[in-house]
C-alpha cells in the first residue's frame, strides 16, 4: 500500500469524502490517506495526526516527499486535540478497535464544532461506535463491510442530520450488527457473524462451569447475542 495505491478499507473511507471538504485523519501513520485525496485533487487541506514519534515521522516525511507541505500538516498529539473546532469538516479514524474510536471521539468530542461528517473505520467492536454516536446524535448515514487479506472491516459513516436508521424494537440487534448491514446480508457480513457466534459458543462452554454473578450476567448476555446471531444466520 502507498498513497498512489491505498488497500480496500482506506479506498473505501477515501471515497466518502465529499469533494472540497476539509479533513482531519486521526492516527494517520504514514499519511497514505490525505495525500491519496490531495493526490486525487480532492480536498484543499488536511490534517494528519500522530502520537507516537516513529508514524509521525514517517508522515511528515511521506508529505513533504510529495510536496503537499502547504497542503497537508502533520500534528503530534492525542486524538482529536491536533484539530481545533471549525477547522475541518470531515474527520477519519481507520484502524482501531471500535471502543478506542469511540473514546477519541467522547475526549475530543468539543472539537467537532464544524465538523459534518464522520468516516470511521473500525477493525473491531463497531458496536460501541455506534452506539456512541446514536448517543451524541450523530447519524448513521452509511456502512459498508469487506475483506481483505483474510480479515473483515466496517466503515461507518454518519452525519450531523437525517433519518435514524434504527428502529425501536429492534434496536439492539441493529447496534451490534449494523442497520444497514443486517438489510445487505452479503457474503462477507454472514462470513464475520458466522465466525462471531461460533467463538460466543465456545466461550459460553467453557463458562457453563462457573456460577459467579459476574459469569452469570455474562453468559446472558453471550446467550442473546447467540439467539440474535442465530435468527439473522438461520
Amino acid at each position: 500500500m502507498n498513497e498512489q495505491n491505498l488497500s480496500i478499507r482506506l479506498t473505501a473511507v477515501a471515497n466518502h469524502v465529499e469533494q472540497g471538504m476539509k479533513v482531519a485523519d486521526i492516527g494517520s501513520d504514514h499519511a497514505y490517506l490525505p495525500c491519496y485525496l490531495a493526490i486525487h485533487k480532492k480536498i484543499p487541506f488536511a490534517v494528519a495526526g500522530e502520537i507516537t514519534d516513529g508514524p509521525l515521522m514517517s508522515a511528515k516525511e511521506q508529505v513533504k516527499s510529495l510536496g503537499f507541505d502547504n497542503m497537508i500538516d502533520v500534528r503530534k498529539g492525542d486524538g482529536l486535540e491536533v484539530i481545533e473546532p471549525g477547522e475541518v469538516h470531515a474527520v477519519t479514524i481507520c484502524g482501531m478497535g471500535g471502543i478506542l474510536i469511540a473514546s477519541i471521539l467522547e475526549n475530543g468530542k468539543e472539537k467537532l464544532e464544524g465538523v459534518s461528517k464522520l468516516i470511521l473505520q473500525p477493525n473491531v467492536a463497531a458496536r460501541w461506535v455506534r452506539a456512541w454516536l446514536d448517543k451524541e446524535g450523530w447519524v448513521l448515514s452509511a456502512e459498508e463491510i469487506l475483506k481483505e487479506d483474510g480479515k473483515i472491516y466496517e466503515v461507518l459513516v454518519a452525519e450531523r442530520s437525517g433519518n435514524s436508521p434504527y428502529s425501536q424494537d429492534e434496536k439492539e440487534k441493529e447496534l451490534l450488527f449494523g442497520p444497514y448491514l443486517l438489510k445487505e446480508r452479503s457474503g462477507v457480513f454472514k462470513e464475520k457473524w458466522t465466525g462471531e457466534l461460533n467463538q460466543w459458543k465456545k466461550i459460553l462452554s467453557q463458562m457453563n462451569n462457573s456460577g459467579s454473578p459476574e459469569t452469570e450476567q455474562r453468559k446472558k448476555e453471550l446467550q442473546d447475542k447467540i439467539k440474535m446471531a442465530e435468527e439473522l444466520l438461520s
